[in-house]
């Protein structure tokens, strides 16, 4: 990894009431390309993520994951001080981000329509559970909840046996299309008029994970049928999944068009009956014979060690892969290999981080810490104007957080 440079939204400031991972992965995206961003949280306990578990030195892993690079400023927002703290904020940002309870914007004054009002030249974002005007609007949402009403969960695990797939999907994926309709949003407003055309969007996770199912909705809405869940396969082409080698791995691999399977089933399986029976010529009729095909490759990978089966299937052309677990994906070779890993700091000490996926040329991500609760308050409220007089009477009333002590570790050192 080469030395910080200044990134493409250097000199943006973003604030964020944001918890859990959707709001806080877009925001750390936008933070991954230089952004500025001020994480405003809860005196008391703040972003509830960071109670999940205590695994990364006595800090959670979902809250090292999506918060590292960011400022945080410790308000009481059920005061009138620390609201008006927040609006003073507001007044230096570029971005607001938000994903809190349906509502909760608009009773902090701080909702779409309060923001456009006080805050013409904000633009404002908020990720929400079910998006506004139906009859779910009002409901809470989480990851889970949204992945089982999308119907996600129907379409993944196995047959009479739905499960969720295993990142949290519904967040992600939402927090990255809130980071890209920012972006949209910073490059529409150059030359626009004050305040800009467009100053306001929301993501909510249910749209989010309905789209992810376009493919399952398009299927069934022209053919009737509701395709059930494949475990390590796809419902749309065949032979391919995962089948178990004799040296004890799993391997993955397959054919996405006609002549990928003459190829494996040619030049891989040695299996030219198979290549010339007219009953598997088209991807449609592999489909409908699945269970016989992926019987003869899983006969044929048994007699195989991993390492045969990927040499022989890349002479093929057949894409492949082996199964990991999150273990073996830690000390991949191929992540070593590229520099994949950085490291950031934390209350508790400096970690392996993985770098973003985005590569810029010329740019090198920032990895910046992860914050402690209320640790950047006193240095963020004096940059926006306030006098240490103001600050001193803001922690004695309690609408910011009094100073805290850097984090002690639980662990030694990380590695």
């Amino acid at each position: 990894m080469g030395e910080p440079t200044a990134g493409p939204l250097a000199g943006i400031t973003v604030v964020s009431l944001e918890q859990a991972v959707s709001a806080p992965m877009c925001t750390r995206t936008l933070a991954d390309f230089g952004a500025r961003v001020i994480k405003v949280e809860n005196p008391r306990g703040g972003d509830f993520a960071r109670h999940y578990d205590d695994v990364v030195d006595g800090m959670a892993a979902h809250f090292v994951w999506v918060n590292r690079g960011k400022e945080s400023v410790a308000l009481d927002l059920k005061s009138a001080d620390g609201r008006a703290v927040l609006h003073r904020l507001l007044d230096r940002a570029d971005v607001f981000v938000a994903n809190l309870a349906p509502g909760a914007t608009e009773a902090l004054g701080v909702g779409p329509r309060q923001m456009a009002a006080r805050h013409p030249g904000v633009i404002a974002m908020e990720i929400d559970g079910y998006g506004a005007g139906g009859p779910l609007s009002h409901k809470r949402a989480y990851d889970l909840l949204i992945q089982a009403e999308s119907g996600v969960c129907s379409v993944t695990g196995a047959p009479g046996a739905p499960a969720k797939p295993g990142p949290p999907i519904a967040d992600v994926c939402s927090g990255l299309y809130a980071a890209l309709a920012i972006l949209a949003m910073l490059h529409g407003r150059d030359g626009a008029p004050t305040p800009p055309r467009w100053s306001a969007g929301s993501v909510s996770l249910f749209d989010t994970a309905v789209e992810l199912m376009g493919y399952a909705l398009t299927y069934t809405r022209h053919t009737g049928i509701d395709q059930q869940p494949l475990g390590m396969s796809s419902p749309a082409v065949a032979p391919y999944g995962a089948y178990a080698t004799a040296d004890g791995h799993t391997v993955v691999l397959g054919t996405t068009n006609d002549r990928e399977w003459q190829r494996l089933a040619r030049e891989m399986l040695g299996r030219v009956d198979l290549a010339d029976d007219p009953a598997y010529a088209g991807n449609a009729d592999r489909v409908a014979r699945r269970a016989e095909l992926d019987a003869a490759l899983a006969r044929w990978c048994a007699r195989h060690d991993l390492a045969e089966i990927q040499r022989r299937a890349d002479a093929a052309g057949i894409g492949n892969s082996r199964y990991n677990t999150p273990g073996e994906v830690l000390a991949h070779p191929h992540l070593s290999a590229r520099d994949r890993w950085g490291r950031i700091d934390t209350p508790a000490g400096t970690i392996p981080s993985l770098l973003p996926p985005p590569v810029i040329e010329g740019f090198a991500p920032p990895m910046g810490a992860v914050p402690d609760l209320g640790e950047h308050t006193g240095a963020v409220l004096t940059e926006a104007g306030f006098t240490a007089g103001e600050i001193a009477r803001l922690r004695d009333s309690g609408a910011i957080a009094a100073a805290i002590a850097p984090a002690t570790p639980t662990k030694g050192p990380a590695t």
